[in-house]
């Protein structure tokens, strides 16, 4: 069934490519928009198959590997294939990270108790064409469980090429089971950048 899911996921994220057009010849790719498209189309597919994961009682060993590692992979696929469509343009608003350092702290799969306050911070790394400024921060994706975020707005200047560490505080969900909250940057008019950061714990 594992295997079944992948196929499908990777078939979705090549048709909305598939679709769009070339850069050569055309016009640039948007690819907020491409990303947007794929991931809401996948993570409808993911909650559907999630759902038979889904434990009533406490999660065992057995049920993260089907649902955390299965959307943090289906992310990675996404962005890997985002970034094939968008070429070598260097967009002005863009981010990107270490996959080994990106988690400061709250690693994938972070037991919580039942309504526990935490705070996640990622370092990532502007390599965009333009300064982050006043206006900028981390916005709500839209992707599975806001979790009560509220991002902490950024104090100073990310120049071109400068990592920076960002937080988002959370509250963890009074049920039992896997969950996955992921944010964006967004630029100073509300507009986000094409990748994502995630967190993801199992409450117990």
């Amino acid at each position: 069934m594992k295997l079944k899911l992948y196929t499908t996921l990777l078939l979705t994220v090549m048709l909305v490519i598939a679709c769009t057009p070339s850069s050569q010849g055309g016009p640039t790719p948007d690819v907020v928009s491409i990303r947007t498209s794929a991931a809401r189309t996948v993570v409808a597919e993911i909650t559907l198959t999630a759902a038979a994961f889904t434990p009533t009682t406490e999660p065992t060993s057995t049920d993260i590997p089907a649902t955390a590692t299965l959307i943090s992979e289906t992310i990675a696929t996404i962005d890997a294939t985002v970034a094939a469509a968008s070429g070598t343009a260097i967009l002005c608003d863009h981010l990107t990270f270490d996959p080994g350092t990106v988690d400061v702290n709250i690693p994938d799969n972070t037991e919580m108790t039942a309504g526990q306050d935490f705070v996640k911070t990622w370092k990532v790394k502007n390599d965009g064409g333009c300064a982050w400024g006043a206006g900028y921060g981390l916005v709500f994706g839209e992707y599975e469980d806001r979790m009560s975020g509220q991002p902490t707005p950024l104090t100073t200047v990310v120049a071109v090429g400068q990592e920076v560490e960002v937080s988002v505080n959370f509250k963890a969900p009074t049920e039992a089971g896997v969950y996955l909250s992921a944010w964006q940057m967004a630029n100073d008019k509300g507009t986000p950048f094409p990748k994502v950061v995630f967190v993801i714990i199992v409450v117990k």
